[in-house]
């Protein structure tokens, strides 16, 4: 049974720290309760590890993710339980564990001290907290409802940091392949290669040409090795400077949308983020327009981005979301219809995230198929490259023993 680490507050008002064996978070809370406490934060040991590891590589006043998915979690508990927005900030001060958490619940107190509201003390600290999440908290407040917007943020913010962790994982393997594959060439290239080139050269015969072309890349590589390393210094400074260049980062989208099978897992990737996004922001009270301007904010794709800004202005013209959804032909045609039923039947916020649900499995399962299919044409590639080195060097041998006779 897993261990779960608690805070919660005594009915003295102090606070109780522990670990305690549950089934799940719930059953921590429901135990808590009973006793008579106020549970502030329950997680399991081995996740409440990972993110302390997570923490090593960020930045000094920066919190991660999964602190802010944590903090948001916990305050609209607090709030559930009938404890003021300020209580609720404080008690989540004297729990912190982490300085830039603390530091951060600091100025969001002091903010609302000084009689700004919740959402603009979220503004007010810049990058930490992005506009969706300004947005859907100020539509809660108008609302009288900011427990329940913080919920379905915290819920927001976990399954879109699942989705990302997916992603991560599918990909750990691949790479990892790639960069032995690389490292194995460069091996054989480096040191292995110019061993034979040597006794080659003793023999002074006449070498077949696919072994002249593997000690002619052999001996680049031995001489300007370093060029490889400046190229990819170069890749790794320059492309974020060039992408960020609306010219050159169109071009680059449009070429990704365009390749068979990379555009339309990434089209998918982005019509699942578009249309969760929308629906949360669209069920907590937010206009369609405005919601709609967020949402483009968020795509990493220009080509789609820029479509939602022309489906905003023909909204502006009174047409319907799904028409230039499907005229924009970037979205696919299941994701328009679906949006279309939405808006017939007035239930567009919760047609959104069944589009967001199915777009998600499907992008699952093409990761699923797309490395199925790179790892063994990974390792084919690897095998077919140094089965050749192989093959020239037999090949001068065989030669070089047929002039010895």
């Amino acid at each position: 049974m897993p261990v779960f680490r608690y805070k919660a507050l005594n009915p003295d008002g102090a606070v109780d720290e522990g670990e305690m064996e549950a089934a799940s978070e719930a059953a921590v809370i429901a135990h808590l309760k009973q006793a008579g406490q106020l549970p502030v934060k329950a997680e399991e040991i081995s996740a409440r590890k990972r993110i302390r590891r997570g923490r090593l590589f960020s930045a000094g006043n920066a919190i991660s993710r999964s602190q802010l998915t944590i903090i948001t979690r916990e305050l609209a508990r607090l709030l559930g339980a009938g404890v003021s927005l300020e209580r609720s900030l404080t008690i989540l001060i004297s729990v912190a564990d982490d300085q830039a958490e603390r530091k951060l619940l600091i100025r969001l107190v002091e903010e609302i001290r000084g009689g700004s509201s919740f959402a603009d003390a979220v503004e007010a600290q810049g990058p930490v907290f992005n506009q969706l999440y300004v947005s859907m908290v100020r539509a809660g407040e108008a609302g009288g409802a900011l427990q329940i917007v913080l919920d379905r943020l915290a819920e927001y913010l976990e399954r879109s940091g699942e989705f990302r962790a997916e992603i991560t994982a599918a990909m750990i393997y691949p790479a990892i392949l790639l960069t032995v594959s690389v490292l194995s060439l460069a091996l054989l290239l480096i040191f292995v290669v110019p061993q034979f080139q040597r006794m080659f050269d003793e023999a002074g015969a006449v070498l077949p040409l696919p072994t002249r072309i593997v000690i002619g890349m052999a001996e680049w590589m031995q001489n300007y090795w370093w060029t490889l390393l400046v190229l990819l210094l170069i890749i790794l400074l320059g492309a974020p400077r060039l992408m960020s260049r609306p010219g050159p980062r169109q071009w680059w989208d449009g070429l990704l949308l365009s390749m068979t099978g990379i555009g339309d897992l990434v089209r998918k990737i982005e019509v699942a983020r578009f249309s969760r996004t929308l629906a949360t922001l669209l069920s907590n009270g937010v206009v369609l327009l405005s919601a709609l301007s967020i949402v483009k904010e968020t795509l990493t794709n220009s080509i789609l981005s820029n479509s939602i800004k022309t489906v905003s202005e023909r909204l502006k013209d009174g047409e319907t979301l799904s028409g230039p959804l499907l005229e924009a032909g970037h979205f696919p045609k299941l994701a328009c219809h679906m949006v279309r039923v939405g808006e017939e039947t007035g239930r567009l916020d919760q047609m959104l995230m069944d589009v967001a649900d199915i777009y998600d499995k499907e992008v699952q399962q093409s990761l699923r198929k797309m490395l199925s299919l790179l790892e063994p044409l990974l390792i084919l590639t690897l095998g077919v490259l140094i089965a050749g080195i192989i093959f020239s060097i037999l090949l001068a041998l065989l030669s070089i023993n047929e002039l010895a006779f």
